[in-house]
């Protein structure tokens, strides 16, 4: 049994039939399309998609910033009184 994460689901055949018509009924909300009752793929809106993808590119950050700090044998000393 595959999780599903979305409060819709429809299926493949129902999705192909009147996509527009999905896509209103959701409203912001993400819709998995079924395939023999699998999730084939989700269905999202720009708004939701920018933010997940911000979202990771956020993690990436954090995630080189805290290498970056481990590695403390290429710091560079900065001199805040020279600025």
């Amino acid at each position: 049994m595959d999780t599903i994460y979305a409060d819709y689901s429809i299926s493949m055949s129902e999705f192909k039939r009147n996509p527009a018509q999905v896509l209103r009924t959701a409203g912001e909300k993400p819709v998995a399309v079924l395939n023999h009752n699998r999730p084939a793929f989700y269905m999202i809106t720009p708004k939701l998609y920018e933010a997940m993808v911000e979202e990771l590119v956020d993690r990436d950050l954090v995630e080189l910033v805290r290498h970056r700090l481990a590695n403390e044998d290429n710091a560079i000393e900065v001199d805040i009184d020279a600025i």
